[in-house]
């Protein structure tokens, strides 16, 4: 969850497509999940269990690890360990059919760095095959008026994939026209998005949400891959497009230099602070209880809220 939209994405979040509008993804929001955590099944706890992501392709798993590794080794002295609880680290339902990992480091106090956030959802759907987000997200606090980080893929089948990738913005940019240029077209952004969009397996992608899709950047990454080759594509497209955007999200968003005077260090406050009541109540409110029960769903947004 992030700025756009949390990592456990709801099955409505990809409504929008008519792909996936037609796939099982209709099924699961149907799904009532027991609450509890069954000892029966291994866990996926720690940093260790996160990053296993083990229900998705090697290309995909590859990616998430560099872009993990990438942000830890860069950002390492910025970041707390990890303090969830381990029952929040990693949850499942009774039956085993969910699973979840979160990976939640926030920053130390002399850093721009508010909380760096990775997770992956693993859900089998009823019609058969299965529901797999993997997501990395960070937040910048009122110390800079940067741009935070997103990065999420939503996969479906082994042929279909949402890809969502952007540096949602945390600034008007229409009354600020060099945030805009520094941010969006000195960096040139925007010919990612072109050159995904310019490949046949490729369309754009709309959230049925209109909040989701007013937070987003005018450069933002949001495609449906469908493709028989998904993996290739993973590798040879998705992949080195958002290790390029992560590394100008790290040069120019973190290890660049704002100033930011008390005036707009109060606006970036409270509005940060809204973007992720938002992510609670939309995101993770609504559809953690949905897959997973109450009852984790309950200690998953209690330790949550004690960071966001």
């Amino acid at each position: 969850m992030a700025a756009i939209a949390f990592h456990f994405s709801p099955p409505s979040f990809c409504y929008s497509s008519p792909s996936l509008q037609n796939s099982s993804y209709s099924s699961l929001s149907r799904l009532r999940f027991s609450c509890s955590v069954s000892s029966s099944v291994p866990q996926h706890g720690g940093r260790t269990g996160f990053m296993e992501f083990p229900y998705v392709s090697a290309p995909h798993k590859d990616l998430m690890v560099d872009l993990v590794s990438t942000v830890e080794t860069r950002l390492e002295s910025f970041l707390n360990p990890c303090n969830l609880p381990p029952d929040v680290q990693s949850c499942q339902n009774s039956t085993g059919t969910a699973h979840a990992s979160i990976h939640l480091r926030s920053g130390v106090q002399s850093s721009v760095i508010d909380f760096i956030l990775g997770s992956w959802l693993h859900c089998e759907l009823p019609s058969g095959g299965a529901l797999n987000i993997t997501s990395l997200s960070a937040y910048l606090n009122s110390s800079t008026d940067a741009p935070n980080l997103l990065v999420e893929l939503i996969q479906s089948s082994p042929t279909s994939m949402v890809l969502i990738l952007d540096l949602p913005p945390r600034k008007d940019l229409v009354l600020n026209p060099d945030y805009l240029k520094t941010f969006y077209e000195d960096t040139h952004l925007d010919q990612h998005r072109q050159h995904l969009e310019k490949l046949s397996e490729v369309r754009p992608y709309f959230s049925s949400s209109l909040y989701i899709r007013s937070v987003a950047s005018p450069t933002a990454i949001l495609v449906l891959i469908e493709t028989e080759r998904l993996e290739e594509m993973i590798k040879t497209h998705v992949s080195p497009i958002a290790k390029e955007v992560l590394k100008t999200w790290l040069d120019i968003c973190v290890f660049g230099e704002r100033r930011v005077d008390e005036t707009e260090k109060a606006y970036l406050k409270k509005r940060d602070e809204m973007s992720k009541s938002k992510t609670i109540e939309i995101d993770l409110g609504s559809n953690l209880p949905r897959l997973f029960g109450h009852e984790t769903a309950n200690r998953v947004l209690e330790a949550l809220r004690e960071v966001f």
